[in-house]
């Protein structure tokens, strides 16, 4: 067996997700799934990295190790659930935390910041680990993400027919996989980040389950209007973006700017509505303008289980079939994780990771930095 752990967590901050997936054939087998959450006060602490705040250099290399302690646990779990040892792993491939992501901007080259020890982590779990998985594309004149299109490609794609992949993650991303074989794809607009943290602040819940609570409220045009002027959205791909941009208080400052000096805004509930409109509206004015010959949306990430958003995508999406990657025998939170295994097996047989016409890289590169077991 050609054995991969592949580790995922996002900028949705749920947790850390993990599989063990076997690459024996040409579609992987994934032998087991696990997924530890993360307790609302380390939520916190990543949210805080996000920013610039007191001390950071030293609460990020702490978090940084702490990461690698988690995603450990992980690990162990997965090893356990299939009786395997670590020597039977080839290789992990692990994303690490993202608190900033900023390709291009500054010096030309920008950073993006993934906390992650590969070496504690291989010290942990007695596996050979592939991180620092964005930096090298960067590098190369990338935006270092998405980096997920190329192994859409390989599950999802399929001759003759016009697939499109929606990963509502923190952040969403939209791989579109025509008849022709290309490949492209980028980030859309907000995913779960700003939907999850208004719930948390108004119901202390981190999530909104299904999607109830936006059901619940009315979409505030105004508002609606006020977000979709973000630049971003019309920006032409290559791109990618975070929390960097897309963040609580961008939401309060659009907030502002609609309430004419009123004393009451939108009611909480209307707010969340609204937001969950404009991940739906941002994705599917996307998928209109750069592939609208799409005949199946497939969607994966936290978002796919939001049944809310999914009706929402799918009432603006008439003729096409939108569903979740389940249906596809790959459940929607295993995806990403499958992807940074896939990364893992690509980088053991120095296979590029990117594809330039995602991330705008001079040209395709091996990724990744390499600690043995």
């Amino acid at each position: 067996m050609a054995l991969f752990i592949g580790l995922m967590s996002g900028t949705s901050l749920d947790g850390v997700d993990g599989v063990v997936a076997d690459w024996s054939s040409t579609q992987p087998r994934v032998l087991a799934h696990a997924h530890q959450p993360y307790a609302a006060d380390w939520r916190a602490e990543l949210l805080a990295l996000n920013t610039a705040g007191p001390n950071e250099l030293h609460r990020a290399a702490l978090a940084a190790s702490e990461v690698s302690r988690r995603y450990a646990s992980v690990v162990k779990q997965l090893l356990h659930t299939t009786q395997l040892r670590p020597d039977a792993i080839n290789a992990i491939g692990a994303h690490g935390q993202t608190v900033r992501h900023r390709p291009l901007e500054f010096d030309g080259v920008g950073y993006t910041a993934q906390l992650l020890n590969g070496a504690l982590l291989a010290e942990l779990t007695g596996v050979a680990t592939v991180c620092d998985l964005r930096s090298r594309d960067l590098a190369a004149g990338g935006q270092g993400a998405p980096l997920v299109p190329a192994f859409h490609a390989g599950l999802f794609g399929r001759p003759g027919q016009h697939v499109a992949v929606l990963n509502i993650g923190g952040i969403a991303n939209l791989t579109l996989l025509p008849a022709d074989g290309t490949v492209s794809g980028f980030d859309c607009g907000p995913g779960n980040a700003l939907m999850d943290g208004w719930c948390e602040r108004h119901t202390g819940r981190p999530y909104d389950d299904d999607g109830q609570w936006a059901a619940s409220g009315q979409v505030n045009t105004a508002l609606l209007h006020e977000m979709l002027q973000e630049p971003f959205f019309e920006k032409a791909p290559p791109k990618s973006t975070g929390r960097d941009l897309l963040h609580l208080s961008w939401v309060e400052n659009a907030l502002q700017s609609t309430s004419g000096g009123a004393a009451v805004g939108p009611s909480p509930q209307d707010v969340q509505a609204t937001l969950t409109e404009l991940t739906a509206r941002c994705a599917v004015t996307a998928l209109r303008r750069h592939a609208p010959q799409t005949q199946t949306l497939l969607v994966c990430g936290g978002g796919a289980y939001n049944g809310h958003l999914m009706d929402r995508l799918g009432a603006q999406l008439p003729g096409v079939q939108v569903r979740s990657t389940a249906s596809e025998g790959v459940p929607p939170d295993q995806v990403e994780a499958l992807a940074f295994a896939w990364l893992a097996r690509a980088f053991v047989h120095r296979q590029a990771g990117n594809l330039p016409a995602v991330t705008g890289a001079q040209g395709p590169r091996v990724l990744g930095a390499w600690y043995p077991a």
